[in-house]
């Protein structure tokens, strides 16, 4: 996304939506990482349990990544309508 050549302005329910997305997308991340955390300290007392645990950490990294795509293409589609 370029920079814009002009000031840029929010209404304040631009800004409150855009503030609940940020708030929604670090409860999302933070909840990816508090299961990959569980699953490590599993791991470490149940080695027992490595394919399952292993398969709770490989899916984690992709919803951070999509979470993040997600606010970020609304980050832009807001910030490129008050650009106009």
């Amino acid at each position: 996304m370029a920079l814009p050549s002009r000031p840029i302005n929010l209404t304040a329910q631009q800004v409150d939506e855009l503030k609940q997305k940020l708030s929604n997308l670090r409860h999302d991340i933070n909840n990816h990482l508090s299961l990959m955390i569980a699953a490590i300290e599993l791991l470490r007392t149940k080695p027992h349990l490595a394919e399952r645990m292993m398969a709770t950490l490989v899916e984690q990294p992709p919803k951070v990544a999509s979470a993040l795509g997600k606010f970020s293409a609304d980050f832009e589609k807001v910030f490129g309508e008050a650009g106009r």
